[in-house]
């Protein structure tokens, strides 16, 4: 990790450390598909639990929609990626309300198996002072922009997020030009529809300038 990369988690978490709204402090990590949100929200989170509040640490993997909803608008729509991928409800119903000020503290930290397709729910309890640093894209829809106590958005250049999924995607053994097709025409296409209908960088309570994450900047 470079210097100026641990400086600015530094300074992210000392932001975040300062808050106590009487319940979970509920962190999202934004930002379109390939921007680096999860490494990103890895080590915020560990850099958090060094500190003696807990952290819990989820992302959008255990949030998907069953493949016969992801899909239904067909497996190349990018509106149906914007609009079908994530269960949105479920995520503010089980999760994020009740880690809010009149939750039970009791939430949902997984819901859906990717690999078996399964809705296999797994709940836990949280600490009032815990903190959640959970990521994914589309975060600050609608359905879930009143549940967040915080939101960080990774913002990066469409063309540098599609180069960090489509290496992301060989890494795993896909082939190039198929995972960029997929990426232009679906994933990231949703993106675009996300960025012209919610204006998701201008929402965020932090700013961060991701185009080269070993150089990142802290806009607000």
């Amino acid at each position: 990790m470079t210097l100026q990369r641990r400086e600015l988690l530094d300074a992210v978490a000392a932001r975040l450390r300062a808050q106590d709204p009487g319940h979970p402090l509920r962190i999202g990590i934004d930002g379109v598909c390939g921007s680096g949100k999860t490494t990103f929200g890895d080590e915020l989170a560990a850099l958090l639990a060094e500190g003696p509040r807990p952290v819990i640490r989820l992302d959008s993997d255990g949030f998907h929609n069953e493949r016969a909803v992801r899909y239904r608008q067909g497996r190349d729509s990018a509106r149906g990626y914007y609009e079908d991928a994530y269960a949105l409800d479920s995520l503010r119903l089980l999760t994020l309300e009740p880690l809010g000020p009149d939750g039970t503290r009791r939430y949902a930290e997984h819901l859906h198996d990717l690999e078996t397709d399964r809705v296999a729910p797994r709940f836990a309890d949280a600490a009032d002072d815990a903190i959640l640093v959970f990521d994914a894209t589309f975060i600050q829809r609608d359905e879930l922009r009143d549940h967040w106590d915080e939101v960080i958005y990774l913002d990066a250049p469409r063309e540098h997020a599609l180069e960090r999924g489509v290496q992301r995607d060989v890494a795993r053994g896909a082939d190039a030009d198929a995972s960029r097709e997929l990426y232009d025409a679906r994933y990231l296409a949703a993106c675009d529809i996300y960025l012209e209908e919610q204006d998701p960088r201008t929402r965020a309570s932090i700013l961060i300038d991701h185009a080269d994450p070993s150089l990142p900047l802290l806009l607000r």
